[in-house]
């Protein structure tokens, strides 16, 4: 699955557009690189958004193509 999708699959960015423009904006890491937004997301791939002065760093756990909202937080761990 492309990263752009992933992050609004999982709920992590509330839109695919606003993915997109992070992904083009330097502001997502994959494994410690920045990644662009057709990206394929695997299972233990670890990602990093910065939001502003806040970072978000979160473990892939499972890629699935829909997801209900009360499911989306399943589909990733959060790191400290």
């Amino acid at each position: 699955m492309r990263l752009d999708k992933y992050l609004k699959v999982s709920r992590l960015i509330k839109r695919r557009t606003v993915a997109n423009e992070a992904c083009d904006a330097a502001k997502v890491t994959v494994n410690g690189r920045p990644a662009k937004a057709s990206y394929d997301v695997k299972v233990g791939d670890v990602i990093e958004i910065a939001f502003g002065q806040r970072t978000v760093k979160v473990e892939v756990l499972a890629v699935n193509e829909t997801v209900k909202k009360e499911d989306a937080a399943a589909m990733y761990r959060e790191l400290a």
